[in-house]
């Protein structure tokens, strides 16, 4: 019962910071910079000598994110363009993680060597966990091999933790340095990317409720 009551305290919590940061970065739209997301990012880059990566714009919103594959930064259209300090913000933090990538950060590397474990498991796990509460009387082993697919999911979610919170802090502290960001505006700047960093808080949460939800079904068939 408790469980269940985690899992639908983290669904509400989930919704209420999605409605968050939408208003937030909603608001820091309308408050104007000189530069747009995309020369913030370039000026970024430069200022750390990083030079290979290209910056692109890309469909949606919010779907802004660094590839390491293909060493690009990709920003969604209203970042790429936008001349405001939610863009800059957005376009700054995906820069941190290039510079994350480009120093080493070991949180960074760690996320990174669990990215194929963490995609194959993504692949099966729904269907292993599945059979294995179908099968539970018959082959329990299933169940929690399953559990141990998804307990990778969950690691993986809390390792991005570190990994998006010092992405954001080289963010903000890199357009205070270059004077992107004002007094004023510094701590806008600061909330658009907390209120981002929360659900990145609550899915990992929620990952970890869903975790022991399935270690509890396995546990009352022992």
């Amino acid at each position: 019962m408790l469980i269940w009551i985690i899992m639908i305290a983290v669904m509400v919590a989930s919704m209420i910071i999605q409605g968050m940061l939408k208003r937030r970065f909603d608001k820091y739209s309308e408050v104007p910079l000189s530069m747009t997301g995309a020369e913030v990012a370039s000026r970024m880059l430069a200022a750390h000598g990083i030079r290979d990566v290209s910056i692109v714009s890309v469909d949606g919103k919010l779907t802004d994110h660094y590839d390491p594959t293909t060493r690009t930064v990709n920003l969604s259209q209203d970042v790429y363009y936008g001349r405001s300090v939610a863009a800059a913000a957005v376009a700054a933090h995906e820069c941190g993680h290039v510079v994350q990538h480009a120093t080493g950060y070991a949180w960074l590397r760690m996320r990174s060597a669990l990215v194929p474990v963490v995609s194959f498991s993504n692949s099966i796990v729904s269907w292993v966990l599945l059979g294995g509460v179908l099968l539970i009387n018959i082959f329990p082993q299933l169940l929690w091999f399953g559990i141990g697919l998804f307990a990778l999911t969950t690691l993986f979610s809390f390792i991005t933790l570190p990994v998006e919170i010092n992405a954001s802090a080289r963010a903000v502290k890199w357009l205070e340095g270059a004077g992107i960001v004002t007094y004023e505006t510094k701590p806008m700047a600061a909330d658009a990317l907390k209120w981002a960093a929360y659900t990145y808080v609550i899915a990992a949460l929620g990952s970890l409720a869903t975790l022991l939800y399935y270690i509890s079904v396995a546990n009352r068939r022992n």
